[in-house]
């Protein structure tokens, strides 16, 4: 099982803060996962080609045809006032 000290190194790398509870169930949850992990290192994948998907995807993206955009005045007809600085304007985080 994970110890206290390789969780928190996790977590800081992702940036979570945990409580106490926490980082007790992520030890167990992490743990649980690495046993899995194992387990799949235990198979002989050699003959195994590389895949990013369990199917073939095909056609998942259409062609990218340019195609004109609004005019400016069009767009931010809807926009309250002020549009600011040919833009729509919205109120600063700190004003918030």
């Amino acid at each position: 099982m994970l110890d206290r000290a390789q969780v928190l190194h996790v977590a800081r790398l992702a940036r979570l803060e945990l409580t106490e509870v926490e980082l007790e169930r992520m030890a167990a949850e992490l743990s649980h996962v690495l046993e899995h992990i194992e387990k799949i290192r235990e198979l002989d994948l050699d003959d195994v080609p590389p895949t990013s998907h369990v199917v073939d995807v095909v056609n998942v993206l259409r062609h990218d045809d340019p195609e004109p955009s609004l005019r400016r005045e069009t767009a931010l007809r809807p926009a309250p006032e002020p549009v600011d600085a040919g833009g729509f304007g919205v109120p600063s985080p700190a004003a918030a």
